[in-house]
């Protein structure tokens, strides 16, 4: 098993080295493009920790829209949570956030030498909320995420992790020179990235 996601993990960089992305017309494509590329994202809540009570924080999470690979993954972010961790006690109160995921975090940015603030490694902000997935959900959550972070299944089970996705409701695209893109929800899920 651990050979089997060692090669995946190695096709999958290879891959991203290699892949040609999509152009800057094609802003939903490149929005579901970058979110497959990308093992982690920047989160961000409304804090209701005391201190911070209603001002923005971020925190960085481990996230799939399914196994590595050219299939291209269904486009929903999926998340492995605690209620023990800090920023979902803050999406408890309120469920609201904004998810980044960039391109940086590949070898493509670092192959063009763009620096991850350059708009040509792109970058996406989605809008929404985090919701708790369906048991009828959960198995593909589970394979989405387990695929790509195998040491997820070994995490303490007195913890009470669950799956949960990101519920887009607005998404922000920056691949390009001119500014965001908007791409609706339904151009993003209707794309094959």
């Amino acid at each position: 098993m651990a050979r089997l996601l060692l090669l995946c993990a190695a096709s999958r960089l290879l891959l991203a080295a290699v892949a040609v992305i999509p152009p800057p017309e094609e802003a939903a494509r490149m929005a579901r493009y970058v979110l497959h590329s990308c093992d982690w994202g920047a989160l961000a809540t409304l804090s209701a920790q005391e201190g911070l009570r209603g001002r923005p924080f971020a925190n960085i999470f481990s996230l799939s829209d399914g196994p590595p690979g050219p299939c291209g993954g269904s486009g929903v972010p999926y998340l492995y949570l605690t209620d023990m961790e800090i920023s979902v006690q803050d999406l408890e109160v309120n469920s609201n956030a904004s998810l980044t995921v960039s391109l940086a975090q590949t070898p493509y940015c670092r192959k063009h030498r763009y620096d991850p603030q350059n708009p040509l490694c792109a970058h996406i902000i989605f809008v929404g909320s985090i919701l708790k997935v369906n048991d009828s959900e959960a198995g593909l959550a589970k394979k989405a995420l387990f695929s790509r972070h195998p040491e997820m299944e070994s995490w303490p089970k007195d913890h009470n992790w669950f799956f949960a996705k990101f519920n887009i409701t607005k998404i922000w695209v920056l691949d390009y020179f001119g500014g965001l893109k908007i791409v609706t929800p339904e151009e993003y899920y209707s794309v094959k990235p």
